[in-house]
């Protein structure tokens, strides 16, 4: 089976075979991976093993390896398909939800400052750990919706980024 995961608006092919080889983006991966109980997952590659968090709410999947907190899009070939009929891409909204319950550290960003994507905007300690919650767009920070200190459930909305607009000619 085909997939297309989006990850920081990357776009990464992957197939599995069904003797369960896997090729990234073309290149043969040695990857072991096990469901170790609910959303708890070892995976070993490249004689590394790793544990993660995954998480997956209605296709928008939340990764935590090693510290680090990754959102991805994963699209199956029919999603695929039907995308490229509509004439659309997919693409990543201006917000920014908490991934999974936690505590707000830090609020990095202010109304109205311009972001880059990948710009850190919210700081959520989750499982004692922090997270660095990044912006998933460029552009202007339009509202925010939380404060430090403040307690979040999972998907709550955090940050609004208005994303910078395509350059249009005069």
């Amino acid at each position: 089976m085909k997939y297309v995961t989006i990850i920081n608006n990357e776009r990464y092919e992957i197939e599995i075979d069904n003797d369960g080889s896997v090729l990234v983006n073309g290149e043969l991966r040695d990857v072991d991976f096990l469901n170790l109980g609910g959303s708890l997952f070892s995976l070993i590659t490249e004689n590394k093993s790793f544990e993660a968090v995954i998480d997956d709410d209605e296709g928008r999947i939340a990764v935590m390896m090693r510290g680090r907190l990754f959102e991805a899009q994963v699209l199956d070939e029919r999603a695929i398909l039907l995308i490229q009929r509509r004439g659309a891409q997919p693409s990543g909204s201006g917000e920014v939800q908490a991934p999974m319950p936690g505590l707000v550290v830090a609020v990095t960003a202010t109304v109205g400052q311009k972001v880059q994507q990948g710009d850190t905007v919210v700081i959520l300690e989750s499982m004692k750990m922090q997270n660095e919650l990044k912006s998933p767009v460029d552009g202007v920070v339009a509202s925010i919706h939380v404060e430090a200190g403040q307690a979040v459930d999972k998907n709550d909305l955090l940050v609004e980024i208005k994303a910078a607009a395509s350059e249009t000619s005069t």
